[in-house]
Formats: C-alpha cells, sequence, structure tokens
C-alpha cells in the first residue's frame, strides 16, 4: 500500500511557534483532506478537547511574521483571523473530533513524526553533552596538540615578492613590462 501521506510533507508542516512545534490549521487540513474552515469548526464545537496546550490561535503579529518568513503570502489566503496552531497533544485530540478513517490514519502518521523529531533531537543533545564532556576532560592535555596544528595549517609570512608572468595578462605582479 502507497504512503498514505508522505513523511516530507508532514515533518515540512512542522514549525516552531512560541518555543513549541506546532502544525498550523490549513496544513492539517491539507493532510485531512478537508477544508481548513471545516477543521477549525470542528474544533470549535469542542472548546473543551483544547485548551492553551493544545491548541491557539496565533496573534496577528505571530501571523504576519510567519507570512513574511515563509516568503509565500497567498499559502494561507484570505483569511480573516490568524490561524490555529496545534501541539502534539491537539493533534492527537483532532482525531477525536473529525471521526474519519482518513483522520485517524493521519494522525498516526503525524505523531511518528513528531516522536522521530523527537528522537532525533534527543540523540544531538546526546552527543554535544558527550562532547562537552570529552573536551573539558581532554582539553589540557591535547591543547599542545590543537596549538600545534594551527600552527602546521598556517603558513609562514613571507617577505619576498614573486617574480615572473601570472598567466592571464602576461605581466610581472609587480607591474614591470
Amino acid at each position: 500500500m502507497g504512503e498514505l501521506v508522505p513523511v516530507d510533507s508532514v515533518e515540512r508542516s512542522i514549525i516552531e511557534i512560541r518555543g513549541v512545534r506546532v502544525i498550523l490549521d490549513a496544513d492539517l487540513a491539507a493532510l485531512y483532506g478537508v477544508e481548513t474552515k471545516a477543521l477549525t469548526r470542528a474544533v470549535r464545537r469542542n472548546p473543551e478537547r483544547f485548551p492553551p496546550d493544545f491548541m491557539f490561535q496565533l496573534s496577528g503579529v505571530e501571523f504576519a511574521h510567519l507570512r513574511r518568513q515563509s516568503g509565500a503570502s497567498s499559502q494561507w489566503g484570505g483569511r480573516r483571523y490568524p490561524p490555529l496552531a496545534f501541539t502534539e497533544q491537539g493533534v492527537a485530540m483532532l482525531s477525536s473530533v473529525l471521526r474519519s478513517v482518513r483522520a485517524a490514519q493521519v494522525n498516526v502518521e503525524i505523531m511518528r513524526t513528531f516522536v522521530r523529531l523527537r528522537q532525533a533531537l534527543a540523540g544531538h543533545e546526546e552527543l554535544a553533552r558527550k562532547l562537552d564532556a570529552l573536551e573539558s576532560r581532554y582539553d589540557h592535555q591535547f591543547r599542545a596538540v590543537f596549538d600545534a596544528i594551527r600552527r602546521l595549517m598556517t603558513p609562514p609570512p613571507s617577505d619576498r615578492h614573486q617574480i615572473g608572468f601570472t598567466p592571464s595578462d602576461g605581466a610581472s605582479e609587480t607591474g614591470d613590462p
């Protein structure tokens, strides 16, 4: 069976706003194959399922900044209101209000993508901690080695002028004919 939702499409939809990874309502609607207004209507009918840590509406300033950042002013169309931003938990809750087979399948893929991103970030953080530990542990012992390598990489200063012709113009670097 083919891929229901391309993973890279989901990954591109995840952005960071207010220090939280979110997916905007229009992007989710496209993934679910529904109109944005249908998605937002279902959410508005179930406000108890979407507390502020599950979903929030962008401010006008945030939306304007996002539009400038993306360089695609028409991506979110002629909206009257700034978009809704759904956190991972909010996306999970959407399957309970949309109630379609596709919504459930898309949610599974989105949840898997959030998990992969979290694992990738955790791996990078662990690697950074290990490098910091190694650097602090071996910094004194290897400073002389690093300094010697830097000295070897630096060309010696030259007081001599190059003599001869350059292939481009046939004249010497001193300007003599």
